[in-house]
Order: C-alpha cells, then sequence, then structure tokens
C-alpha cells in the first residue's frame, strides 16, 4: 500500500516537471516571437524561434519608388479651382501641352497649331469627326466647357493649303443695333437699326438648328492669315452700341440658342458684365462715339496717340483687346495706326462684304440687320 502512494507521488512528480517544462517552452517561444514581431516593426527581422541578438540585423528593403504623375494629372493636383477640366490634344505633328479649362464657362485660348504643308481645321471630340471635318463635332472658344471625370481629348484636323483655298469660305460678320417688340417697329430716322425681337428669335434658330459654325475672333484672324480652316457654313453674330434692348431682349435669346455673339461696347456710356456665357464684350471706343471737329466720329479727329489712349482705357475696363468696333463706321489710316499703338488686332467696320482669306484685318466688312429683314433675308444673304 505504501508503495502504491509513493508510486503515484513519483508520477504526480514527473507530470508536474513535464507540465512545467512545456510551460516554460511556452513562455520562451512566446517571448521569442514578441520579440520578433517588435523587432520586426523596428525594422528587423529575425528567424522564427530565435532569441534576439542586436548582431543579427539586417537593412530594410527600400521602398518602392511612386509612379509619376503625368501632365493631366499635375495640372489637377495644381488647381486651386476643381471645377474643371484638363483639356488634353491628340492627332499627328501635336505637340500641344494640356490646359486646365474651367467647367460651365466657354474654352478659352485653344491652340492652333502649325504644321508644315498643312493648314489646321480644328479641334473635334473623336477622331472619326477630325477625318470627316464634321462641323457637328468641331470644338472651340463658343462652347461651354464639359468633361468625364475632369479630362477630355480633343483630336486635331489638317487639310492641305489646296483644299482650303478650294472652300472659298465667306465669313459673314452679322451686324445688329438694337431691338423692338413692335411688329411695326419704332418711329423715327434710327427705324432700320431696330430689328423686331421675333425676326431675331427666327434668326438665332436657324443659325442654331441648320449646321453653322461658330468661329472665335482668334480663328477668324488666323483663316485671314491662311493658317485656319474654316466651312463655308460659318457666321459670326455681333452687335453695337450694348443698348438696353440688347440685355433686355436679344440677350436672352442667344442664351437660349446658345448662339456666340459678341456685343460692342461704347465703355464710357456702360460697363455692364456679359448677361450670359455666350456673350462676349469687346470695345466700340471708350469715348470716340462722338461726332469730332469735321463732323465725323472723333477717331477720325484724333491723333494716333489719342485713339491710342483711348482704346487703352476701353480695352482695362472690358479685359481685353482683340476687336473692336469702329463708332459709325468711320476710320482712315489714322485710326488704324491708333489701334495698332494700343494693341488691337482686328477692327470691323460698316462696309458691306464677306471676310475672306487676305482681308484686311482692321477693316473688316459686315452683313448689315436692319428692321423688317425676316428669316427668308437673313437665308439670302448666310444660306
Amino acid at each position: 500500500m505504501s508503495e502504491r502512494r509513493t508510486y503515484r507521488r513519483q508520477r504526480r512528480g514527473r507530470r508536474g516537471a513535464v507540465v512545467a517544462i512545456v510551460a516554460t517552452a511556452v513562455v520562451l517561444v512566446g517571448g521569442a516571437t514578441a520579440a520578433a514581431a517588435v523587432a520586426m516593426a523596428g525594422g528587423f527581422a529575425f528567424a522564427a524561434g530565435a532569441a534576439a541578438s542586436p548582431s543579427a540585423t539586417h537593412s530594410p528593403a527600400p521602398a518602392p519608388s511612386p509612379t509619376p504623375h503625368t501632365a493631366e494629372q499635375q495640372l489637377l493636383m495644381e488647381a486651386e479651382d476643381r471645377n474643371a477640366c484638363v483639356v488634353s490634344f491628340a492627332g499627328d505633328d501635336v505637340t500641344s501641352a494640356p490646359m486646365l479649362q474651367p467647367i460651365g464657362v466657354l474654352y478659352a485660348g485653344l491652340p492652333i497649331p502649325a504644321r508644315e504643308g498643312a493648314v489646321f481645321a480644328g479641334w473635334y471630340t473623336t477622331p472619326e469627326d477630325a477625318a470627316a471635318l464634321a462641323i457637328p463635332g468641331r470644338v472651340n472658344g463658343s462652347e461651354l466647357v464639359a468633361c468625364t471625370d475632369h479630362q477630355v481629348t480633343l483630336n486635331a484636323a489638317w487639310v492641305t493649303p489646296e483644299a482650303n483655298a478650294a472652300e472659298n469660305a465667306r465669313i459673314p460678320i452679322l451686324m445688329y443695333h438694337q431691338f423692338t417688340t413692335n411688329p411695326a417697329g419704332e418711329a423715327g430716322w434710327l427705324k432700320g437699326n431696330y430689328a423686331y425681337i421675333a425676326d431675331f428669335d427666327a434668326h438665332m434658330n436657324h443659325i442654331a438648328t441648320t449646321g453653322f459654325y461658330l468661329p472665335t475672333w482668334d480663328e477668324l484672324s488666323a483663316f485671314i492669315d491662311g493658317r485656319l480652316y474654316l466651312p463655308k457654313h460659318s457666321v459670326i453674330v455681333t452687335d453695337d452700341d450694348a443698348d438696353q434692348t440688347w440685355f433686355d431682349l436679344a440677350a436672352p435669346v442667344v442664351d437660349k440658342y446658345k448662339v456666340l455673339a459678341t456685343s460692342f461696347m461704347i465703355t464710357a456710356w456702360r460697363q455692364d458684365a456679359a448677361p450670359n456665357p455666350y456673350v462676349l464684350r469687346r470695345s466700340h471706343t471708350h469715348d470716340m462715339h462722338r461726332a469730332g471737329d469735321n463732323g465725323k466720329g472723333r477717331i477720325v479727329n484724333l491723333a494716333p496717340a489719342e485713339i491710342a489712349a483711348d482704346m487703352q482705357t476701353s480695352a482695362a475696363i472690358l479685359g481685353v483687346k482683340e476687336v473692336m468696333a469702329y463708332p459709325f463706321g468711320h476710320f482712315n489710316d489714322t485710326a488704324k495706326e491708333g489701334l495698332r499703338q494700343a494693341g488691337f488686332e482686328m477692327a470691323r467696320t460698316i462696309e458691306p462684304g464677306y471676310v475672306t482669306i487676305g482681308t484686311d484685318k482692321l477693316a473688316l466688312p459686315t452683313v448689315r440687320i436692319n428692321y423688317g429683314m425676316g428669316l427668308d433675308a437673313l437665308v439670302n444673304l448666310i444660306g
């Protein structure tokens, strides 16, 4: 009996020793594992279960180099206004850098690239539109910026100089003045200046729905130089004087049909903001829309430096030069020189005609619209 009790005590002692040994092993291994985890977090790696040792360190693996940003991504990252599109340009011999354009305003400053032995024919939404010179797919400063995921690509088209000349485009610059809601027109000697607003609505609807291309002024300049192809079916809409009837009656029609129009403003008389995104404000001089000493407009009575000073004042108010309209249509070589000194490239007259390749940029002709000229009259003039 005493021998059995002695045997059980020995077995219990051996089991306790085994448990103690196993427990100690778990602690040691667990401790080594924890140390390894700490060492890994500190940038050191140990063999599994090995004791931590300062002599067993290795250099950390180098971090992978970040992928460089594309030019388009960099533009978006640096943009102060994230409500913008990165506009990229594609096509043969196109090297134009991407541009950042705010969404919901007119495209501005789109490049007009040059290529030896070719004439640039515009930017298009797809390569297929570019190949077909499809007017509905052509994009310029007459359209509001829109895009998907803040990016859009425009595709270049080119034509030969021979094809550009063969197009024989004659660009009409329509000239309106005041507007009336009276079908019978306004009384007085200026009756012809007042276009009936229903006629104007029909005119803009015709332009908007029959596939007309609406060139910007920089495009017209390049066209005159022979550097840009414009289709025959092109037209430019302008208004002289920025009369109140322009703001109240005509500008809403322009906005409704999304037709680009230029309002020539006498800045000494008014300095209103553009009434909608489709209206460009340009100069009708600052204070030269009145008679000079010889009864004609002041612009043909002043010296070039005086003309330049007046135009600089107007440009500072409007924030742009580019093109102006001569008051009363009066101009001469002195007036042209004053405009050159002020930095103006183009000027519209009241002389009847159409703009073609080689037209004098400081004597652009126009197509005058008078009271009583309905849709048929417009179609006869511009197609």
